[in-house]
């Protein structure tokens, strides 16, 4: 039997709750009112993280437990003060998505079931062109946060000779991102290739732990550096946004110091308003410089490898070389 809907305030906005005694994560018995409530709590710096940006809703309208999708079209009965955007997919389809420009719109969304917030890399009106630029480590088979955190650290030495300042978050997992503030000066495919170089190089420095292979039979037991979460429609967990995980973890903005001595299991709902509340946001100050990517596209042009595979819904693109797994691909013919 659904529990009475309850009303609780954020700002100067009252968000409706309904069935608040739901239990979304049975392992811990936490209830929709409790992830609801979290969100009230890093609604500031959340806000800030998502505010302006297009932002795709990942949904489990049942719970950890139940079945999950991406809301990538605002929701029907959507309040007014729930700002759009039109974005366009690879596809060349086009969508209104909601745009957040107020704290209010995070609990909202979470009462609709919403877990992870996944904006993309750009701000309302430049949706073309990314003020972002983010990577992704994530730990194959046979490796774990640790490796990531190595690489991650290796990850800063490229960045930071190449006159970029990073800032990593946990994924919620096993994983690392690293985000950049970045002019928006430069479209899609630019900031995927700047990604590209950073990774290459990251990978040519430790190429026992870095791995850039998209396929995964190449990949080893190493850390993959997935480029493509730099392709258009392609997205990350926001900061502070909950994970489908059975401990409900959180993806948690720390400094470079930090990084080192966490376990990625010690933030979840129940410890990470706490942190903000002693510790501050450690990302406070990503938007105080934006940087340029003259240095890591020319990482790019510079190696003859060249392009790299797409996902596989993508269009083929312009010097994209097969999409074939190598084990599975024919061989050249030989010229006569």
């Amino acid at each position: 039997m659904a529990s009475k809907a309850i009303e609780l305030p954020i700002g100067d906005r009252m968000i409706r709750v309904s069935n608040p005694d739901k239990v979304y994560f049975p392992e811990r018995e936490i209830t929709k009112r409790q992830v609801v409530e979290y969100y009230i709590s890093v609604a500031e710096p959340l806000a800030k993280a998502l505010r302006d940006r297009p932002t795709t809703l990942k949904r489990y309208v049942d719970g950890v437990t139940g079945e999950w999708f991406y809301q990538k079209r605002v929701p029907k009965g959507a309040p007014d003060w729930v700002r759009t955007v039109t974005i366009k997919f690879p596809s060349g389809r086009s969508a209104d998505e909601i745009c957040p420009t107020e704290p209010a719109v995070i609990p909202w969304a979470s009462n609709l079931g919403t877990f992870d917030f996944h904006p993309w890399p750009v701000r309302r009106p430049e949706v073309d062109h990314p003020d972002e630029l983010r990577v992704d480590l994530d730990p194959q088979p046979g490796t774990d946060f640790a490796d990531a955190v190595k690489v991650a650290g290796v990850l800063r030495e490229v960045l930071v000779d190449n006159g970029l300042t990073g800032y990593p978050k946990t994924s919620g997992g096993r994983g690392i991102h690293v985000l950049v503030r970045i002019r928006p000066e430069w479209d899609f495919i630019d900031v995927r290739h700047a990604v590209i170089g950073l990774a290459r190089e990251v990978e040519r420095r430790i190429p026992d732990l870095a791995t850039t292979a998209w396929w995964k039979e190449e990949r080893g037991e190493r850390v993959f550096l997935d480029f493509n979460q730099a392709a258009r429609d392609r997205t990350i967990a926001s900061a502070w946004s909950v994970r489908g995980t059975p401990r409900a973890t959180v993806s948690m903005p720390l400094t470079w110091n930090q990084l080192s001595d966490v376990d990625p299991d010690d933030f979840d709902i129940f410890t990470v308003p706490d942190l903000l509340a002693s510790q501050g946001d450690a990302h406070a100050d990503i938007d105080a410089e934006a940087f340029g990517l003259e240095s890591l596209l020319e990482l790019y042009s510079s190696d003859p490898r060249g392009e790299m595979p797409y996902p596989p819904d993508y269009p083929k693109m312009p010097g994209e070389p097969k999409r074939v797994q190598p084990s599975r691909a024919r061989p050249e013919p030989e010229n006569p």
